[in-house]
C-alpha cells in the first residue's frame, strides 16, 4: 500500500494550506474556496500547488486520500 507524504506537521503545512486542503477534500472548487477563506481564486491556486508538493499530491484524488489518512475531513 503507497502513502502520499508525510502526516500534515511533518509535511510542514501551514494553517492555511491546511484549511484549502480540507475544502478539496470535501469536493469544492477552487472558487468555492476562495469564496469561503475570502482569497482571491490566484492565492487558492497557489496554496493547492504549493500544498501538493508537500504531501507528494498529483491531483484533487490523490490531494483527498491524504486529506482521509490524516484525519483533516
Amino acid at each position: 500500500m503507497s502513502t502520499l507524504g508525510p502526516p500534515p506537521g511533518e509535511a510542514g503545512l501551514t494553517a492555511r494550506e491546511a484549511d484549502v486542503l480540507r475544502l478539496v477534500a470535501r469536493g469544492q472548487s477552487n472558487n468555492e474556496i476562495a469564496a469561503e477563506l475570502v482569497l482571491s481564486v490566484r492565492t487558492v491556486e497557489r496554496h493547492i500547488t504549493n500544498l501538493y508538493g508537500k504531501i507528494d499530491a498529483r491531483g484533487k484524488a490523490d490531494a483527498t486520500a491524504y486529506a482521509i489518512r490524516n484525519s483533516l475531513v
